[in-house]
């Protein structure tokens, strides 16, 4: 059985070897020092890991490392980057915490007493759109918001970024699923714009000079105080997103398994960010519109990320359209495996939720991460309808030796042989 027969027999809910995914979105991945972390430890050439997302800093897995971590999905990535330069033209960069990495031409950063900024587009000549603290590991965005005028709000000023897909995108997705023909693992790819109120992409790192709400506490405000403003902003959204996906699944075919669609959180440790009836006027209209297009026209599965206690919205998910939840956050109110297993797990599939990336993986011993990973694999493997990842990225400095566990752990379950390097 080939990994992407693996996953789709997950996805189609039929029971087998749990697929795994790790590094296939830039929500399932690994922090660079990590990617490097692994290769060391199982002999692989060592050389500079490229940052494959600079906003978090994740590193690129490669094959002969996706191999040894058994990985079944790989993913078909856009051209540019949370900073609106393209993932392209590679130098080395010593990172503050003494790795040298690989990172795109546009990533060109200011330092500042051990500050890192960003600039959108790589342009050091307007303000800089993100920053990593001292001692930091990723890029947190700055809030680069303009002074509000209620009387002269314009919708359109917030959806500069929703623009048909240009020529240059359509000859890189002519390559990279060029580059993907015969491969023998689950395809998971997204072309943006279509995660609607999506907080990582409301302050608009990718751009110099962004316009309309921008701050964070604003855009939750004017869920409320401005609603018809919103609305405005996703009609516009909607109508680009259902043309760009026309487009991209010309390119695309059945080359796809999984369309990453909606990024936007709705859960907070222990509550939601909206209520059910905010969520149903608001989010679902267009949630659905997406969803609809997408399964009359592929035979694509759709990928919903969400942190989060968000169990009184999973049935809205599901009657949205969406196929997959990720990244099932356990430790979460009310988002027990089992019972969400139970109460869920003929309707969705689980992506994520193998192990706890806040606690037990970065702090736990090696012998808990194999115990909780085993429990994991026990409540949401019945019957199909999960593919093994962690609750979001492997954060920076967590130990190789806990990732290892992880690992060993799922082949156990598997009983799979290990891969030699």
């Amino acid at each position: 059985m080939t990994s992407r027969e693996k996953v789709r027999r997950a996805l189609a809910h039929q029971p087998g070897p749990v697929p795994v995914d790790f590094g296939s979105t830039g929500l399932t991945g690994m922090h660079v020092s990590c990617v490097a972390a692994l290769r060391e430890h199982y002999g692989l050439p060592r050389h500079p890991v490229k940052v494959s997302e600079p906003f978090q800093m994740l590193g690129e897995i490669e094959d002969d490392l996706a191999r040894l971590l058994g990985s079944d999905c790989t993913g078909a990535n856009g051209r540019g980057t949370m900073f609106g330069f393209p993932a392209e033209d590679w130098h080395e960069w010593r990172a503050p915490w003494g790795q040298e990495v690989l990172v795109p031409g546009g990533f060109r950063p200011r330092e500042e007493a051990g500050n890192i900024y960003l600039f959108p587009t790589g342009d050091p000549t307007v303000p800089p759109s993100g920053h990593m603290p001292a001692g930091g590991y990723f890029f947190d965005a700055i809030v680069r918001q303009q002074p509000i005028d209620e009387d002269k709000l314009d919708p359109a000023d917030n959806c500069e970024e929703f623009t048909l897909l240009a020529p240059e995108d359509l000859a890189h997705w002519r390559r990279e699923f060029a580059r993907l023909q015969g491969e023998t693992r689950a395809v998971v790819s997204g072309i943006g714009g279509t995660g609607f109120g999506d907080i990582a992409l409301v302050p608009a790192a990718f751009l110099k000079h962004p316009r309309g709400i921008r701050d964070v506490t604003e855009w939750y405000v004017s869920l409320i105080e401005r609603r018809d403003y919103v609305h405005a902003i996703f009609t516009k959204q909607c109508e680009v997103a259902l043309q760009n996906l026309a487009t991209f699944a010309a390119i695309a075919g059945d080359t796809v398994d999984v369309l990453f669609l909606c990024g936007t959180d709705f859960g907070t440790q222990t509550s939601q960010f909206c209520s059910p009836a905010t969520f149903d006027e608001l989010y679902a209209p267009y949630y659905r519109q997406v969803n609809d297009w997408v399964h009359r026209h592929t035979k694509w599965k759709t990928f919903k990320h969400s942190c989060g206690a968000v169990r009184p919205l999973i049935d809205r998910f599901i009657a949205c359209g969406f196929d997959i939840l990720n990244p099932v956050q356990c430790s979460a109110t009310d988002m027990d495996p089992g019972r969400l297993k139970a109460d869920f797990g003929d309707r969705l599939v689980f992506w994520g939720g193998g192990v706890d990336t806040q606690h037990t993986l970065p702090f736990g011993t090696p012998a808990a991460v194999r115990t909780q990973v085993t429990e994991r694999l026990r409540a949401f493997s019945p019957h199909g309808g999960f593919v093994f990842n962690t609750i979001h990225n492997v954060q920076a400095r967590t130990p190789v030796e806990n990732i290892v566990a992880m690992v060993d752990a799922i082949r156990d379950f598997n009983g799979t042989p290990a891969s030699s390097p």
